[in-house]
């Protein structure tokens, strides 16, 4: 009979090997991420990085009136705190990507339990601040299995660390500055700017849901790019949103229905505003950065990566006016030159030979980009010179936007040879601050300056400064009288090495004529007379004494203008005629703060006293003559003139305006310098090379080069009440005695073309 074995059978050494195998696999895990937390497969971010992690900051370039006008960066990216994000976009960040996210530390236990058990198919378990952390510190990682198990590990230690040391409204903050949204906008706030040109704080609930919608795959949902896709994907967010109780299913629903409307605003070094004085200000501080080191001893400040605030002179209105103003009217102007060059076989050139134009030619092509490149990889100078007539596939420029063509290089040259340029500064007398800076016609494709670099001919712009010598060393007043009669300057006065004798454009002389009639209509002899008197030398400290710190000739010919001086040295010394003697140095500048807004740099104004308040006065009135009844009387015509497609009139500008046209030889260079009270600008316009310009004097004078520009720039800003610039008269000094209000000759009806004639024959300046 078989016996029953009722003894149990003994598990404790497979429970012994189940708790053993549990504690060395757990014990594993913890040294696994002690070991990542030690940084032992590879560094972790310090107590100093989380409180401050490392990230390219883009330099923000700010106006006078508060806007953002450009950047410098390597990542297109601007900071922005909590209070400024719109709690719609927050309510779609976290509907979308981390539901949980108030309710966990950093890591979604919930979430990463279903990763794990669905091996990845119910989607990725990574909340918003472990994004954050891989944003921040190691991107998108390595798609080798077991280092990203390491990155994962380290993902998950510096999420902790960052819930523990930032706020829930901190993370969110941080996490939106540091997304690429590509388009170079990195950041909430470029983003909005880049694709809505608005403020995060005004997005809309459905423009919010489409850059939510972008986290997932910035390329693939990108709504300049994919607009389809960015639509579905942005109705996914608006869903999560209805599921989430953030918005109705009212809600949800009109905002499906809405288009994506961008205003697609990219921005780049090369486009957008104040590009010119934003390529200035970049050269002030590459030595600036050099000159001022971190005070830490941390080298110097990066302006592509330190966040840097520069807030500016420049106000964002006027620079738009100016711009605006520039544009508008050598559109026309061009149009003009192009019809007149038609018949010309040398166009755009004028009065010069084929081998000159050859030279010209060559030079440009050697000082081109082109020249450069093919020159560092060794290529022989015939080969390069060969290339030049190879027709290439380029972008070429138009006043009506950009263009696709086919052209060889140096046809490319010739044809940017026919462009007028144009350099305008505009600036405040009084502070020396300046409001716009309009360099030349598009940075994109005529990168030189004409505001600071290109110092240009003045032509008659340049008598004011002889005036205001003869009227302080003579005691002369607006009123006196000189005779306007043929002049010769003997050989060997002043070191002149012949006669001169300078004449007036019609070859006309009008006799006995007051000053103030004399500058009115820039007459020549009568400048010659006065730095007979006077003396080059004289003259020379005047203008040097205005700032003006290019090299003048102590010549006798400068009292017609036979000099090289620059758009920003020119409004500057005129603005002191304005400010009752008192130079102001430019200024561009007002702060420069630090990421966290610590003043770095505060500029001092720069200023001296040149010329009593009564001669500046004076000055002003004998000014005022040029816009009343001279060289810039169509400032005041109400009436349009057949030619008013070119000369921008009417302007019907009736306040008082003391000012100064100018033109030099040959028609090359259009001065017109403008004040009231409160504001002087200068304006200069001319072809890149000199022997490009208008034949006649009746388009190529500064009356219908330049002037225009300036009119159309005030007329601008006066209908902008908000820029308070001054339409009053200029203020009297106390006591002042100096008679300026003379005999008015009687206003002719004069034509809108009327010649003004160059520096070596001009009178009439119309």
């Amino acid at each position: 009979m078989a016996q029953i074995n009722n003894k149990k059978e003994d598990f404790s050494p497979y429970v012994k090997k189940f708790w053993k195998l549990f504690f060395y696999c757990f014990g594993g895990v913890i040294l696994f991420f002690l070991f990542a937390s030690w940084g032992l497969f590879g560094s972790m971010p310090s107590f100093d990085e989380l409180e401050n992690p490392n990230s390219n900051v883009a330099t923000e370039i700010i106006s006078s009136d508060g806007v953002t006008i450009g950047k410098f960066y390597l990542e297109n990216r601007t900071p922005v705190k909590y209070a400024e994000l719109p709690d719609h976009l927050v309510k779609a960040l976290v509907a979308t990507e981390d539901e949980r996210f108030y309710e966990h530390s950093g890591i979604d236990s919930k979430g990463t339990l279903r990763a794990v058990l669905s091996l990845g198919r119910s989607g990725g378990a990574s909340t918003l601040t472990q994004q954050l952390a891989k944003n921040l510190f190691h991107g998108e990682g390595s798609k080798f299995l077991p280092f990203r198990i390491i990155q994962k590990a380290k993902e998950w230690i510096i999420a902790t660390k960052l819930e523990r040391q930032y706020t829930k409204q901190e993370i969110i903050a941080h996490y939106l500055n540091t997304v690429d949204f590509v388009n170079t906008a990195v950041g909430i706030r470029s983003a909005s700017k880049v694709y809505f040109g608005k403020e995060p704080k005004d997005l809309t609930v459905d423009e919010a849901a489409v850059f939510v919608g972008m986290l997932k795959a910035p390329s693939t949902y990108n709504p300049k790019k994919n607009p389809e896709k960015s639509r579905q994907r942005r109705n996914v967010v608006l869903h999560q949103m209805e599921k989430n109780g953030f918005i109705t299913k009212e809600k949800k629903e009109y905002f499906q229905r809405q288009p994506i409307i961008l205003k697609f605003t990219p921005e780049s070094h090369i486009e957008g505003s104040a590009t010119y004085f934003r390529e200035y200000l970049r050269d002030f501080m590459k030595k600036w950065v050099k000159e001022n080191p971190k005070k830490d001893g941390d080298g110097e400040y990066d302006i592509y990566r330190d966040g840097l605030k520069i807030y500016t002179t420049i106000d964002s209105r006027m620079q738009q006016y100016a711009e605006e103003a520039a544009s508008e009217h050598l559109a026309n102007l061009q149009e003009e030159f192009n019809k007149r060059q038609k018949d010309n076989p040398n166009a755009p050139f004028v009065g010069i030979t084929p081998e000159e134009t050859k030279l010209i030619m060559e030079r440009s092509m050697k000082n081109s980009e082109r020249w450069r490149i093919m020159k560092e990889k060794g290529f022989e100078e015939s080969k390069i010179l060969k290339s030049f007539e190879v027709p290439t596939k380029m972008q070429i420029f138009t006043w009506k936007g950009e263009k696709d063509t086919l052209l060889t290089p140096r046809d490319s040259i010739l044809y940017y040879k026919h462009f007028l340029q144009a350099g305008m500064m505009a600036m405040e007398p009084q502070t020396g601050h300046v409001r716009a800076w309009v360099g030349g016609i598009n940075y994109k494709h005529f990168q030189y300056d004409h505001v600071a670099q290109g110092a240009r001919q003045v032509g008659s712009t340049f008598k004011p400064f002889l005036y205001a010598t003869a009227i302080e060393q003579l005691k002369m007043s607006p009123c006196d009288s000189i005779v306007d009669s043929p002049f010769t300057m003997p050989k060997g006065r002043y070191g002149i090495d012949a006669d001169w004798t300078p004449k007036n454009s019609t070859g006309n002389y009008r006799g006995l004529v007051n000053l103030k009639s004399a500058l009115a209509n820039s007459i020549n002899t009568v400048s010659a007379k006065l730095i007979d008197k006077v003396g080059p030398e004289a003259v020379v400290d005047m203008t040097k004494k205005l700032g003006v710190t290019s090299k003048i000739p102590v010549q006798p010919s400068i009292a017609l203008g036979a000099v090289d001086i620059t758009v920003e040295e020119m409004v500057a010394a005129f603005s002191t005629f304005a400010n009752q003697g008192v130079y102001m140095k430019p200024q561009v500048i007002v702060k420069i703060v630090d990421k966290n807004g610590v003043v770095l740099y505060e500029p001092a104004p720069e200023s001296r006293d040149v010329m009593s308040k009564d001669i500046a006065y004076t000055m002003i009135k004998l000014m005022e003559g040029v816009t009343e009844y001279g060289t810039g009387s169509r400032l005041r015509w109400g009436s349009a003139p057949e030619s008013a497609r070119v000369t921008g009139v009417p302007y019907n500008l009736r306040n008082p305006i003391a000012g100064k046209t100018g033109t030099s030889q040959n028609n090359s260079d259009g001065w017109f310098i403008g004040m009231v009270p409160n504001l002087a600008a200068g304006v200069w316009v001319g072809n890149e090379d000199r022997s490009a310009h208008f034949e006649q004097t009746n388009m190529g004078q500064g009356a219908t080069m330049a002037l225009p520009i300036w009119g159309i720039f005030m007329k601008k800003c006066y209908e902008d009440p908000s820029l308070n610039v001054s339409q009053k008269p200029f203020e009297k000094p106390e006591n002042f005695s100096i008679k300026v209000d003379c005999w008015t000759p009687k206003k002719a009806v004069v034509d809108s073309t009327a010649v003004e004639g160059d520096t070596q024959t001009e009178e009439f300046d119309f």
